[in-house]
């Protein structure tokens, strides 16, 4: 199997089946046998094709003359494909048309492979701005969500989220971050190996914030022992950064019991984990689905045993009241601070979908509120800066508002004005490199 067949199948499977790249993309690769330069040339080209298929479409409504939405799957599929190669990966056009004819023409028919065909010397009569300068030639919101493919209302969502964090004017900036294909950032879980075992295993370099990061140049990650046995794993560095800073935020007492409340798929939990076995703490990790409470389970395996138990049951009713010192919600959320690692995110998600999230962690919240002791810590957490899924969510809260940034700056060795204006912490894919993520931290009265 070729790298265009991986990508294909890949796209096909994603835009389809509901499936996920960063899930399926590792499986194809290895039933293809490819590595090297054809799994890159396979991953950028289904990872970008995903990212910039908003893009690919106004350029193949312009193009084709009819709306992409009408046309096959495996047509449309094929044709974002050809587009990516022609305009974003300097495939020289004739190679480009030829490949994705024959792609049609395998997939459909000799009659959807003529209309490719057509569509794809159109297409590459002009090169990326030149399309530009004809699908979005202005500056309004819809101009840039084509320019930079997102959906219209995420552009107006991230917005009005930077704006809100004193970021005004920077929306082109984070648009052009999300469609950068982020680095392999892996954790060194404390005490189950050390940073610079790490380094040297992976041949990365030290992350920039958090004393756990190794940025890695590539590879498959997968493949070192120090992951294989759990030690280490795939993380996110502004994750492991509002994670760690629940147990930054004061002195760890042995004997503190703590709660990951949406535990799924167990990053947190494995790195909160290690640091409290290293604290003398525990560690009750909760996941509402069987099928994820085992990931949590997986990741959690090299943690010294006895200091993390997981349950499997619904976080908005789970538990006990008043019995944990320290409680970490990573509420679900809509993902839109995630959207270069996750290239087909940006699609599925609808504006209609914001007010049940909304629900949903305001009923987290309230029973992470519930179980908390009186003098415990939460950290409300998000892979979202929407400003309905963070500030707005944590502005309904029952306990005090702690300033984040103390505690960011305490993991990170830098200072608090760093994180902003406080009280919260919002982290932003195009100044930090990491994921957008929201970190609030909030205390119980009464200790």
């Amino acid at each position: 199997m070729s790298p265009r067949d991986v990508a294909y199948d890949c796209v096909m499977a994603v835009s389809t089946e509901g499936a996920y790249a960063n899930l399926l993309m590792p499986s194809l690769l290895d039933k293809a046998r490819l590595s090297g330069r054809d799994a890159g040339f396979a991953t950028e080209l289904a990872y970008g094709t995903l990212r910039m298929r908003g893009l690919y479409d106004a350029i193949i409504d312009r193009a084709a003359q009819r709306d992409p939405r009408d046309l096959d799957p495996e047509v449309r599929v094929a044709l974002w494909l050809g587009a990516h190669q022609a305009l974003a990966m300097r495939v020289p056009a004739h190679a480009a048309v030829n490949e994705t004819v024959e792609q049609v023409r395998r997939e459909r028919n000799v009659g959807a492979s003529k209309f490719a065909n057509a569509v794809m010397r159109r297409i590459t009569e002009r090169d990326h701005e030149a399309w530009l300068a004809i699908v979005a030639p202005g500056d309004t919101t819809a101009d840039v969500a084509v320019r930079h493919s997102h959906p219209a209302w995420v552009v107006e969502e991230l917005d009005r989220a930077l704006a809100a964090d004193g970021h005004e004017g920077e929306t082109v900036a984070l648009l052009e971050s999300d469609n950068s294909p982020a680095r392999v950032t892996l954790v060194a879980r404390p005490g189950l190996i050390d940073r610079e075992e790490l380094v040297q295993e992976a041949g990365g370099e030290a992350g920039e914030y958090s004393p756990y990061a190794v940025v890695l140049p590539g590879g498959r990650p997968g493949d070192l022992p120090s992951v294989a046995e759990g030690a280490a794993a795939v993380q996110d560095e502004g994750s492991q950064v509002v994670a760690a800073a629940l147990a930054a935020a004061q002195p760890i007492e042995p004997g503190e019991r703590w709660l990951d409340l949406c535990s799924g798929p167990g990053g947190k939990a494995a790195l909160l984990g290690a640091l409290a076995a290293d604290g003398a703490a525990t560690l009750d990790a909760v996941e509402l689905h069987p099928h994820r409470a085992d990931l949590v389970r997986r990741s959690t395996r090299a943690v010294p045993e006895g200091v993390v138990s997981i349950h499997v049951g619904d976080g908005t009713v789970w538990g006990e009241g008043g019995m944990y010192d320290r409680i970490v919600l990573d509420a679900p959320c809509s993902g839109l601070g995630a959207l270069r690692r996750r290239p087909e995110s940006r699609w599925r998600r609808q504006p209609e979908d914001l007010p049940g999230l909304e629900t949903l962690q305001r009923g987290l919240l309230a029973n992470a509120e519930r179980l908390l002791a009186p003098g415990g810590l939460l950290a409300y957490i998000t892979c979202s800066p929407v400003v309905g899924e963070t500030r707005d969510i944590v502005r309904g809260s029952t306990l005090r508002q702690l300033d984040a940034r103390e505690a960011v700056a305490e993991v990170t060795g830098t200072t608090p004005r760093m994180w902003g204006a406080g009280p919260h912490v919002q982290l932003w894919t195009h100044i930090h490199g990491t994921d957008a993520m929201f970190l609030a931290l909030l205390e119980k009265p009464g200790a």
